[in-house]
């Protein structure tokens, strides 16, 4: 039975397509200037023919993006890689369990959702330093995986509690003990809510600008974001070789983002429903 285009329907399209216009106006931005000449002193908005794409060239071998791209790859890569093994696991016996501590566990997790990043930078500036990582990635990683562990807990728990026991006992049944029973049989089954937790953590760590910053400060490693703020100064700021920048560093995020994002609203609904 097909639906009646109604005015409503008319106006809802309408709407949508605003929404999509406004959304699309800081991308075109962005496209535009960094197509724009170093000199041109002209609006974001203002388009100039033909588009020169030597600013591209000249990011990418001023910022030395290659190596700070491959730099910003490895964190995100490693960083997600265990917090996708460690929040997976430590959910599993958190919705699986029923005791008082499994609870209390839970929301002792959930408070780290509360506590700002800002509060632990000097500790962990100071224990970096004495441990010898400071200037290294993986003083990054570090951070990251416990920065990210407490929203991944909470995605991954909520979900699990949503999901049937049946093949898992059947799997105990069969022999398989709890670990194998959990990576053979439950993690395929939490694939969705697994695509939510790497894209979310994906686009934070990628985009992480100021912890890059404070503790890879003097040394040879750097991150995209901070090789790109190299074109900021005090007094001068070359726009269009910082969007050119910000163009290149941005396919990576977005090429991930489009493979998964048919698992990021799945998993995340099947998390908040817990």
């Amino acid at each position: 039975m097909h639906r009646r285009y109604t005015g409503r329907t008319l106006l809802l399209e309408v709407v949508i397509v605003a929404v999509a216009i406004v959304w699309a106006i800081p991308l075109i931005a962005l496209v535009n200037v960094s197509l724009k000449p170093v000199n041109t002193q002209t609006g974001a908005l203002e388009f100039i023919f033909p588009p020169t794409f030597d600013n591209y060239v000249q990011a990418w071998t001023e910022a030395s993006l290659g190596a700070a791209l491959l730099n910003s790859a490895i964190v995100t890569i490693v960083s997600v890689v265990f917090i996708v093994a460690i929040a997976a696991l430590a959910a599993y016996p958190l919705a699986r369990v029923t005791r008082r501590w499994s609870k209390g566990t839970f929301y002792f997790f959930l408070a780290g959702l509360l506590l700002p990043t800002q509060l632990a930078l000097l500790p962990l500036y100071s224990t970096m330093r004495d441990i010898g990582l400071l200037g290294s990635l993986g003083a990054l990683i570090l951070i990251n995986v416990g920065t990210g562990m407490p929203f991944s807990i909470f995605l991954y728990t909520t979900f699990l509690r949503e999901l049937p026991t049946d093949y898992e006992e059947a799997a105990m049944l069969d022999g398989a003990g709890s670990l194998r029973g959990f990576v053979q049989v439950v993690f395929p089954l939490l694939r969705p809510v697994t695509g939510t937790v790497v894209i979310l953590n994906v686009v934070g760590i990628w985009n992480e600008f100021f912890i890059p910053l404070l503790y890879l400060a003097g040394s040879g490693n750097t991150t995209a974001p901070v090789a790109i703020y190299s074109f900021v100064s005090q007094y001068v700021t070359v726009w269009p070789l910082v969007f050119a920048g910000l163009v290149i560093s941005v396919i990576p995020i977005l090429v991930v983002y489009f493979s998964l994002q048919k698992y990021v609203i799945r998993g995340f609904a099947g998390g908040l429903k817990g």
